[in-house]
């Protein structure tokens, strides 16, 4: 296989992702209030220190996008 061929599938998948990651970004104001808040996130505050780990959260958007992907990217 040609490297350059390789390289501009890569180039392509890199793009489309963040044009996804962009459409995230500009819509994320109608993305449900529950998303960030869920049991399981990590969140700790204490006078000017505010720690916050969405733990839950990353557990189900990665579930999510690991059942996408390999939808659409089977062999």
């Amino acid at each position: 296989m040609n490297p350059l061929n390789e390289l501009g599938k890569t180039l392509l998948i890199f793009g489309i992702f963040f044009i996804v990651i962009g459409i995230i970004l500009i819509f994320s104001g109608k993305i449900p209030n529950f998303l960030g808040k869920l049991p399981g996130d990590i969140y700790y505050k204490k006078g000017n220190f505010t720690f916050y780990f969405p733990l839950a959260t990353s557990i189900i958007i990665s579930i999510i996008l690991t059942i996408l992907l390999n939808i659409f990217f089977r062999k």
